[in-house]
């Protein structure tokens, strides 16, 4: 087996794995990232976010990257509009141009932190298949095709489904009970100019007790959409999602009764829809410190979106970051001075994230989301975020 040996390996190339590496790499200090994905184009990655002042932002300065940032928000975005199932307009905020929360798309934020590494600091096609404690903080990792390498500090920055969580935690991602069907409609407002005009420029939310459809506007004349469910496990796992038209007709007629508009984005779609079940960690998760191993992002606090996980993930890796550039010869004192703040800043974000659900798809919806956006104007926030 070939063997190499970094100091610092981390698990996952997301938005906070690459924060972290930049963060690192502005203070001189060099870091792998290992990826399963075989190249940075693979896949998707996702919708679009809006990045907040307090901490995206904050970790995006840290990194060296608010100029590049700022080239790449999608403007008029911040515009919200709530409806109700027939498409009755109940609340509609236009965006101001003040951009205290800027959209952009999760793959160009992405995309600038890639740029911004050296050559090679991204390993791609590395599929983590085992981690091995060696003693003293370091560990081994396999990989899918045949390698390994050793550490002396491993990060996991790799998800809900964390390879590197079970070194530190049992705790395991639990289902919500609530589940986002994602699709697409392109060339919206010629060829869906009805949808297009009820979604309007930003982001859209008509909502019911249990179900809803939200749909986001993006660069190129796009509209995403997540239809959220409220369902069990097994009802989920019982559409064939691999029948596209199928899954659509079964998702769709859910949604029976509702405005023809606000359906099209289900049944209009023009990809196959992909479910995607939403699954949080215990509130509050922590772990006792274990040497050499540290977790950041939903691998460390796995929560239901509400607009605050990629901001905390890119926060988790700048304050890192910055703790092991603080104390680059004793990982230790650094991991302990990281989690010790990760803790405390993150739990209150659990019972926000629950009750977002509940707002958006609770008894009261679609009236209990929009009384949290007319406390948004007082500041309270937004639920920008997509998975």
């Amino acid at each position: 087996m070939n063997t190499t040996h970094h100091p610092i390996a981390i698990v996952g190339a997301g938005l906070g794995g690459l924060t972290l590496a930049r963060v690192l790499h502005v203070h001189g200090i060099p870091a792998t990232v290992y990826e399963a994905d075989p190249s940075a184009a693979h896949r998707t990655q996702g919708g679009q976010l809006d990045i907040h002042q307090d901490d995206g932002q904050r970790a995006l300065a840290d990194a060296g990257l608010t100029e590049e940032f700022r080239a790449i928000i999608h403007e008029g975005a911040e515009a919200t509009r709530i409806l109700d199932q027939h498409g009755k307009v109940l609340y509609d905020e236009p965006d101001d141009g003040i951009s205290r929360r800027p959209e952009v798309l999760r793959g160009d934020l992405r995309r600038i932190l890639l740029d911004s590494l050296p050559d090679q600091a991204v390993q791609w096609g590395h599929k983590v298949t085992g981690i091995r404690p060696l003693g003293d903080g370091r560990h081994e990792l396999a990989f899918s095709d045949g390698t390994s390498t050793t550490s002396a500090l491993l990060v996991g920055a790799d998800g809900a489904w964390s390879k590197v969580r079970p070194l530190l935690s049992d705790a395991t991602p639990q289902y919500t009970g609530t589940t986002f069907i994602e699709t697409y409609l392109y060339d919206a407002d010629e060829r869906h100019a009805a949808t297009a005009e009820a979604v309007g420029p930003g982001a859209m939310c008509a909502l019911a007790p249990g179900m809803g459809i939200a749909a986001h506007r993006e660069a190129g004349n796009v509209l995403h959409t997540y239809v959220e469910l409220n369902r069990s496990a097994e009802w989920i796992s019982a559409i064939d999602f691999t029948d596209a038209a199928a899954a659509t007709a079964r998702v769709a007629a859910e949604f029976d009764q509702w405005a023809p508009q606000l359906t099209a984005l289900i049944t209009d779609g023009e990809t196959a829809p992909v479910a995607r079940m939403i699954y949080t960690l215990p509130d509050g998760h922590r772990w006792e410190r274990v040497p050499g191993a540290t977790l950041l992002g939903d691998a460390a606090h796995l929560m239901p979106p509400s607009g605050d996980g990629a901001n905390l993930a890119m926060f988790d890796g700048a304050e890192l970051g910055k703790a092991i550039a603080a104390r680059p010869d004793d990982f230790e004192a650094a991991l302990t001075a990281y989690e010790e703040a990760l803790f405390s800043r993150t739990e209150p974000f659990y019972a926000q994230a629950h009750s977002m659900l509940d707002l958006m798809l609770g008894d009261r919806a679609p009236f209990g989301f929009i009384d949290f956006f007319t406390g948004a104007a007082q500041g309270q926030g937004t639920a920008g975020e997509q998975p």
